[in-house]
This record gives C-alpha cells, sequence and structure tokens, in this order.
C-alpha cells in the first residue's frame, strides 16, 4: 500500500523570556479526540503552500500572532496515528520571535503560557512526551523520528539527527 500521510505542523511559541510556551488546553468540544489534552499550535497543511507558510498560517489563525522567527526542529511519522488509523508526518516547529499579543483562547480551549519546567506534568499525548525534550534542548541539529501507534498509542520511539 502507497505511503500517503497527513502532512502537519505542531509549534511550540516561546515567551520572550525563554521560559514559557504558549500552550492549547483543549477543552472546548467535547467530540475532540485530544480533549483534556494540552498541545502546540498546528494543523494540515493545505494543497497550496509550503510547511513553513502552514505553520505561520496556523500560528495566525490559532493564537492571532505574527511569526517573525522560527525554525524547523524536527519532523515525526507518526503511522496508524489518526482516529482511523490515518498515517501523520509532522513538521514541528520552535517559533522563538512573534508580534501581535496571542489571543486568550480558540475553538479547541484556552491558550496558555506554561513554564517550560512544568511540560511534565500536562495532561498531553503519551507519544509528545518522548520528542518534546527535543524540540527545547540546545542541539542545533533537526531530530527526525518514527513513533508508530497501535489502539492509540505509541509502540515505539526512535529518531536522528544529522
Amino acid at each position: 500500500m502507497p505511503y500517503r500521510p497527513i502532512a502537519s505542523t505542531l509549534g511550540f511559541v516561546l515567551s520572550p523570556d525563554r521560559e514559557k510556551v504558549l500552550m492549547v488546553h483543549r477543552i472546548h468540544r467535547d467530540t475532540d479526540e485530544q480533549l483534556g489534552k494540552y498541545n502546540g499550535l498546528g494543523g494540515r497543511m493545505e494543497r497550496d503552500e509550503d510547511i513553513a507558510s502552514c505553520m505561520i498560517r496556523e500560528i495566525r489563525e490559532e493564537a492571532g500572532i505574527e511569526c517573525t522567527g522560527m525554525a524547523l526542529r524536527g519532523t515525526v511519522n507518526w503511522t496508524g496515528f489518526g482516529p482511523s488509523g490515518e498515517d501523520w508526518l509532522g513538521f514541528i516547529f520552535l517559533i522563538d520571535a512573534f508580534t501581535g499579543t496571542p489571543k486568550s483562547g480558540n475553538e479547541e480551549g484556552p491558550l496558555e503560557w506554561i513554564p517550560l519546567a512544568r511540560l511534565p506534568e500536562l495532561p498531553m499525548w503519551e507519544g509528545d512526551r518522548y520528542f518534546l525534550p527535543l524540540v527545547f534542548d540546545g542541539d542545533p541539529r533537526p531530530f527526525h523520528g518514527f513513533m508508530p501507534y497501535a489502539g492509540g498509542r505509541p509502540v515505539g520511539w526512535s529518531f536522528v539527527r544529522l
């Protein structure tokens, strides 16, 4: 079967002091498969855009701010991840400069500035705990990870940095 993943972005907006990250607490829709979880901002790439433009658009739509500085921190290939077992290819960005003031929330839930040290305490996708430390570490090389899912849970994790 051909591999045709859903291309998506996931962005983590750093506060100007670089000590907090803007997260959405997904509590607004009872039908949300991520109900109750914290997550970065992002979404599916549209047909007429590149991946960086997708990230910029998603941050604008979800937080109401304009990215002025961002870096690709890595990619993750999530096979069997979606509600129907879809494959997702995520491009993970760190947004370290922006203009404007973030909205207080969006259709998915409130936006909250979370201290980086508190991230491990938050309810989130189990698999996020594997790659999130790589997003915020000091290694300038992007990571490229593979995380297969089965039954809604990760069943493996591997990554490389070159």
